[in-house]
């Protein structure tokens, strides 16, 4: 896995979105994509949005569907598990 803090992303007409710097994906449905990245939590809103390639050894991403809003979330990575775990 690449551990660095660098992180490139790459939007396309909002239809695609291209990340690298992904660590995990905490959860996805069509309205809503929740990752953990090297630079904190990231969600993704829109529409019929769909995971079109992950690969976590390489930390990269490719989101398709109709992307209206990215949100980061500069929670640490420890007190994300624990929200988690006691939702």
């Amino acid at each position: 896995m690449v551990d660095n803090k660098e992180q490139k992303l790459t939007l396309s007409n909002r239809e695609q979105l291209e990340l690298t710097g992904v660590t995990e994906v905490i959860n996805f449905t069509e309205d809503e994509i929740t990752l953990e990245s090297n630079l904190g939590n990231l969600a993704i809103l829109g529409e019929n949005l769909h995971v079109k390639h992950l690969d976590l050894e390489n930390s990269q991403l490719i989101v398709t569907g109709y992307v209206t809003e990215l949100r980061y979330d500069q929670e640490g990575k420890a007190e994300n598990f624990i929200k988690r775990l006691f939702k």
